[in-house]
């Protein structure tokens, strides 16, 4: 069973999950792809996992022939199905590791790439995404979900077909309240979030902006820590992803489709991690005094980051990382790409 830890040390949570331990390739040095016929996630393979938690598809569950498709995850790091009552033995505290723990299973393309999804592909994804946040947020035990996307080996993927992870908390991970702290603070000095001035500044200055949609912009952000990673933000108020209209979709799977074709036309096959970044979706003692003012100073964000470049040493004893690429010459290059 999981359960969350309180590292009064570094003051943050710790998850302890045994049962992760069984995930493929976990201790594995090389990574083994598998083919259609193994894989879990390809279409015809229904049965290999659990069944699914919603599909975008027009015939019944469990079956082939469907567009997106939502499993739980196998080797889940929490469950919905434990009780949320916190313990203290000593200074130590913990608490059951209550939450959920899902699969989006993005295309049943076995070797497709994000870049090789249309527009249309990439909306049904976003908006199946967001309708399993507007079903976890019913959970009033759940406070944070943390949705993301790890593409190669070298960005962390055990598993070669195209899959988003939801992983969602009862407790707020405390690099998120200070992210809620820091924006509260910003928008009590200047009376906007600063999501809004980020994205106001860098539309003034050009430099770094790769291309707009609707009200959605992509850049290489200032201090980017990664080469040509990529921040997409709304210029309106939207906190999370479950917000977004019919209109919004469209924009901003066709922003990411951009995005993407010129990631691919610069650099090739490659590795990345995607994050999204969210409002907590329910109130509770941690983030009590942010929650009402969400839609004054925070803005969903969306990470992109392609792993090209190994970490050291001084990164790793520092926490600092180094970029060998500015990123005004990222999206220089990247605002160059001929769109087909």
């Amino acid at each position: 069973m999981s359960e969350i830890r309180r590292d009064r040390l570094h003051s943050q949570y710790v998850l302890i999950a045994p049962e992760r331990m069984r995930r493929p390739d976990t201790l594995a040095t090389t990574h083994a792809s598998a083919t259609v016929k193994t894989c879990p996630f390809c279409d015809g393979n229904e049965k290999m996992t659990p069944p699914e938690i919603y599909a975008l598809r027009e015939n019944k569950a469990n079956e082939r022939n469907w567009k997106v498709r939502v499993v739980p995850n196998l080797y889940k790091a929490v469950q919905v199905e434990l009780e949320d009552h916190s313990k203290l033995a000593g200074m130590f505290e913990s608490i059951p590791g209550v939450g959920a723990h899902e699969i989006v299973i993005d295309t049943p393309c076995h070797e497709c790439r994000m870049v090789d999804l249309d527009a249309g592909q990439i909306k049904d994804w976003l908006s199946t995404i967001a309708l399993r946040i507007a079903d976890l947020r019913k959970d009033g035990r759940l406070v944070h979900i943390s949705i993301f996307k790890n593409q190669g080996e070298h960005a962390g993927a055990t598993q070669q077909h195209p899959h988003t992870q939801i992983i969602a908390l009862p407790i707020t991970p405390s690099n998120e309240l200070n992210l809620l702290e820091r924006h509260k603070q910003y928008y009590r000095r200047h009376g906007r979030s600063k999501v809004e001035d980020i994205l106001e500044n860098e539309r003034l200055t050009e430099a770094r902006i790769i291309s707009e949609r609707g009200d959605f912009t992509a850049y290489c952000p200032y201090a980017s820590a990664f080469p040509f990673e990529v921040i997409i933000a709304p210029r309106r108020a939207l906190t999370n992803l479950d917000e977004l209209n019919r209109d919004d979709m469209v924009n901003l799977a066709n922003l990411m489709k951009s995005v993407f074709v010129r990631l691919d036309s610069q650099l090739g096959d490659f590795d990345f991690n995607l994050t999204f970044r969210l409002a907590p979706v329910n109130s509770n003692f941690e983030n009590a005094p942010y929650f009402p003012h969400l839609k004054d100073f925070f803005r969903f964000t969306i990470r992109i980051i392609p792993r090209i470049y190994r970490l050291g040493g001084f990164e790793l004893s520092t926490g600092m990382i180094i970029n060998p690429v500015a990123p005004e010459e990222a999206a220089k290059l990247l605002r160059e790409v001929k769109m087909r």
